[in-house]
């Protein structure tokens, strides 16, 4: 068995934790509750931890799933560089912005998960694993020598003479079991 990617788990749980959070924002923002300033930071802070973890990060080994549109948000990861492929950033980024969402109820089931997927990046990241964007690679064409097979030598089958040629009709030709009058 191989070794455990901890990084795609917390991929995972950070996605899950900043969708949580911007519910619990809006829940909070929409209900007018008390401290909804908390719930405007977890909003925001919801939507840019969706942003950064919507991309997920190519395997090690085996195959990785691209999340659909993926390829438009890589190339916005991509551009920031070591602030975005670090782990141990991520770990402390996460961290920070689970904090003040803490204070209000509405929010702190994801101020938990992102504490969670925190714990899970500081991990992936002692244990030397970082971001690396999946890229598409090239279609091959295919080779038209190998597509292309050599056409058969015999000709198809074919019935003898006799039962090739054409049967001359039946001279009763055939009978209508329902009777049909012209009018």
């Amino acid at each position: 068995m191989g070794q455990i990617e901890w990084a795609m788990w917390a991929n995972e749980q950070a996605l899950a934790a900043g969708l949580i959070m911007l519910t619990g924002g809006i829940v909070a923002v929409a209900g007018q509750f008390k401290g909804w300033y908390f719930a405007a930071y977890a909003i925001v802070a919801g939507v840019l931890v969706c942003l950064l973890e919507y991309p997920r990060s190519k395997r090690i080994k085996g195959s990785t799933m691209e999340r659909c549109g993926q390829k438009y948000l890589t190339a916005v990861v991509k551009l920031f560089g070591p602030l975005t492929r670090n782990y141990y950033i991520r770990a402390v980024l996460h961290a920070a912005l689970a904090v003040p969402a803490g204070f209000l109820l509405s929010t702190i089931l994801g101020t938990v998960c992102l504490a969670i997927a925190s714990g899970i990046y500081l991990l992936a990241a002692v244990r030397g694993e970082e971001w690396r964007p999946i890229e598409q690679k090239p279609r091959e064409r295919p080779h038209m020598g190998d597509t292309i097979k050599q056409p058969p030598s015999n000709p198809p089958p074919r019935p003898p003479a006799e039962a090739r040629r054409k049967q001359p009709p039946e001279a009763g030709g055939q009978v209508n079991p329902i009777p049909v009058e012209a009018e």
